[in-house]
């Protein structure tokens, strides 16, 4: 199978250090679909947040309930054409302006990181951006099986005749040149759907992320993924998680477990209709319980009649059962990330992000489990951001806002060569020029 027979997510081009600009995120997740417009604006680089080029100064934003979207795939097109038209054009009539592209997460389709040693011969006696691209590519291709499509292709070391370490190999003299790179795959099906329903709406997509690490890009400090951490986004329909260590996205892992099984868990456990389960997750929701919860009762209605008499339930319960859930979820990231970089980064802790992750408890439950310090991760160094948007469930929006100072980081495919088509008339690689300039 030669290059073009592979499909590529699209990939933003990288930004220029002394251009504003006006980035779109758009999260379609299995919860909420939220958009955000922000203006980037040149700005020197703060000391916990050292790789960012722009401060990010939000304009225009909208949060709705999710339709059509399980697990973090695309399950009804239309339903969910419908509810993205809706966030979009709030979004749009807040910041006052009509966006062309956006930002796209990826949280379902499996999403699975690879470390992959490509080498090769240098040609010309030095390296050249050319033998780069040449073994990143082969590298690449070798990780990417069938079905599956890459979201990041991202150089972690490189070496030159066997010596590792190289931070920069550009006009270095060697005979042989290698590089090791995580390569981020997640089924192709699954972005082509959530392409799809961009399309739709009459967008173009100009890039794709993996959901972790752009929530890692908005809640990590610089030293945190110097010394390595994992952040783990915790969403309605699936759990995702990107490892960091020496300052670079190392792995990626996730599963289709998250907030949402928890509600389906009360709804069937204490007898309630799934929209009055969510609730008393939210305003209940803990993994803790004491010796008075056992005690302390509520009136839950019945799902079904609503003649029926509601039920009494205590707070013991309803802790019980969420905190089952949970276990499992975190006992599932405690083995994915034994097999993970991570396992061997004794000081590195975990950052919890994503609506989940706010339940009363988490932090201590994840820390027994994982064996490591955990905190909850807030997104940082944004400007204007309202009171609802400050918390870990926008992680992920917010942190598509900030990938476009990074996509330098990573490399990138010609995009007249390698596009991932989505079955209709054309590539959605037409897309429109999402960096309006001159502000």
């Amino acid at each position: 199978m030669t290059v073009l027979d592979r499909n590529l997510t699209p990939k933003t081009r990288p930004m220029a250090h002394k251009r504003t600009a006006l980035v779109a995120s758009l999260d379609i997740g299995t919860s909420k679909i939220a958009c955000m417009i922000a203006r980037l604006k040149p700005s020197p680089p703060s000391e916990a947040l050292r790789g960012r080029t722009h401060a990010v100064e939000l304009i225009g934003y909208s949060q709705i309930q999710s339709r059509g979207v399980k697990a973090g795939a695309v399950v009804d097109l239309a339903e969910c054409e419908k509810a993205v038209r809706h966030a979009v054009a709030l979004a749009e009539r807040m910041a006052k302006v009509r966006v062309e592209s956006v930002l796209l997460p990826v949280a379902g389709g499996r999403p699975e990181g690879q470390l992959v040693e490509a080498a090769a011969d240098i040609r010309g006696g030095s390296v050249t951006e050319a033998d780069i691209s040449r073994v990143t590519t082969a590298g690449m291709i070798h990780a990417t099986a069938h079905g599956r499509t890459v979201l990041h292709a991202l150089p972690v070391g490189y070496a030159l005749d066997g010596v590792k370490g190289i931070r920069d190999p550009r006009g270095m003299v060697a005979r042989q040149f290698g590089v090791d790179m995580n390569v981020v795959t997640a089924d192709a099906t699954v972005a082509k759907n959530l392409m799809l329903v961009v399309e739709r709406c009459h967008l173009n997509v100009e890039a794709m992320a993996a959901s972790s690490y752009v929530a890692g890009l908005s809640v990590l400090t610089d030293d945190e993924a110097d010394l390595g951490a994992a952040l783990v986004e915790m969403g309605a329909g699936s759990t995702t998680i990107a490892t960091y260590s020496g300052g670079r996205f190392v792995h990626a892992s996730g599963f289709a477990l998250g907030g949402q099984h928890i509600t389906m868990d009360l709804a069937r456990g204490i007898g309630a209709c799934i929209a009055d389960a969510e609730r008393i997750k939210t305003l209940y929701g803990t993994v803790l319980t004491g010796g008075s919860d056992a005690r302390e009762l509520m009136s839950v209605p019945t799902a079904g009649d609503e003649r029926d008499t509601p039920q009494i339930v205590s707070r013991a319960t309803i802790a019980n059962i969420v905190r089952h859930r949970a276990e499992e979820i975190f006992e599932m990231v405690r083995d994915r990330l034994k097999a993970s970089p991570f396992a061997a980064e004794p000081r590195a802790r975990v950052v919890l992000s994503g609506g989940a992750s706010q339940l009363t408890g988490m932090v201590e439950l994840a820390t027994r489990i994982l064996n490591r310090p955990v905190r909850v991760g807030r997104p940082l160094g944004f400007g204007r951001l309202p009171n609802e948007a400050k918390g870990p469930s926008f992680a992920v929006p917010t942190g598509l806002l900030v990938y476009p100072q990074y996509a330098h980081l990573e490399h990138v495919e010609p995009r007249h060569t390698r596009q991932l088509k989505t079955g209709t008339d054309g590539y959605f690689g037409k897309v429109g020029r999402w960096l309006r300039e001159g502000f």
